[in-house]
């Protein structure tokens, strides 16, 4: 079924003793005054991977082949024929038939795509824009840990003054960079218009109520369920869902939002009267979501409902 809404809302996610978005030294990613943040990609990655394990078609995601004894990457051709096997991609294949399969993509439904392929040049904006999500967590520190490995580097190393190599006597050693607290917070909206142009087109019925609440599913849970080394530690802590009528404009969220860190539970603070006032007949639905064994909600907004974000229960 068409989805006849917008949503606007805000996604939280914590981190203890994690690091949820690395950059390329290892370090919680952050801009240049310091403060961390998380990007998009850092939140739709286990998004992705929750839908893959589930059946669902995702394109946009590292898949590998073997090659001459070797284990790549895949092409995003070769990751496209993966998911699409009926015709093979090639300059004879049209345009509409490729955009097609690409609304097939849960992710490409969701988040939109770039696809410069075989003489096809496409560009889809998504009707879920996620925003960077920024540490409201103003004590977090990093912490470098030192990891002994169980075995020595055959190598060796060199000798700075004699430049020559001497063999390693002792197991070698690994960092583990973590957060010893963060937590983040992304803005993000959904415009199910983003597609009309495709629609009208009869490429895709648009984004629809079904493609809404599988978002809205990984969202909730993803970064919970996805507990890698580096990401064992990162929690779905939080989210805001505010759905409105179609024509309704929301600024970012992330704005009216305050993190503070309590002795029992941590305290998040929503001060969204200012621009809901007088808007109720816009609003459809109101919903927060958040664990409250460790967190305390305050807000000022009406009518809305609480709920555990484990359980999805009302609180």
């Amino acid at each position: 079924m068409k989805m006849e809404k917008r949503v606007y809302g805000i996604l939280g996610i914590s981190s203890i003793m994690s690091n949820w978005n690395a950059d390329f030294s290892g370090e919680p990613k952050s801009i240049s005054n310091g403060r961390i943040f998380g990007s998009d990609k850092a939140f739709k990655y286990p998004m992705k991977k929750m839908w893959e394990n589930k059946g669902e078609k995702v394109l946009y995601i590292k898949s590998l082949k073997v090659e001459k004894g070797a284990l790549i990457p895949k092409t995003l051709k070769e990751r496209y024929e993966q998911l699409f096997p009926e015709k093979k991609l090639d300059k004879n294949t049209e345009t509409i038939d490729v955009i097609k399969n690409l609304f097939k993509a849960i992710d490409v439904k969701n988040f939109g795509a770039t696809f410069a392929e075989e003489g096809n040049n496409i560009s889809i904006t998504g009707a879920v824009q996620i925003g960077q999500g920024f540490n409201f967590y103003d004590e977090s520190n990093t912490e470098v840990q030192d990891i002994l490995s169980p075995f020595r580097d055959p190598k060796g190393k060199t000798n700075k003054e004699t430049k020559e190599t001497e063999e390693a006597k002792n197991s070698t050693l690994g960092t583990k960079i973590v957060s010893d607290e963060a937590h983040y917070f992304y803005p993000f909206n959904i415009n199910p218009l983003a597609y009309k142009e495709f629609v009208e087109l009869g490429i895709t019925e648009g984004y629809t109520e079904e493609d809404y609440l599988k978002f809205r599913e990984a969202a909730l849970s993803a970064a919970t369920s996805y507990a890698t080394n580096s990401k064992i530690g990162c929690d779905n802590e939080f989210a805001l869902f505010i759905e409105t009528e179609e024509d309704f404009y929301l600024p970012t969220l992330t704005q009216y939002i305050k993190f503070e860190k309590g002795e029992e539970k941590n305290k998040i603070t929503l001060n969204l009267t200012t621009i809901l006032k007088g808007e109720e007949n816009c609003i459809k639905n109101i919903e927060i979501f958040y664990n409250p064994v460790t967190t305390e909600i305050i807000t000022d907004i009406p009518n809305c409902k609480l709920r555990n974000i484990l359980t999805k229960k009302e609180v």
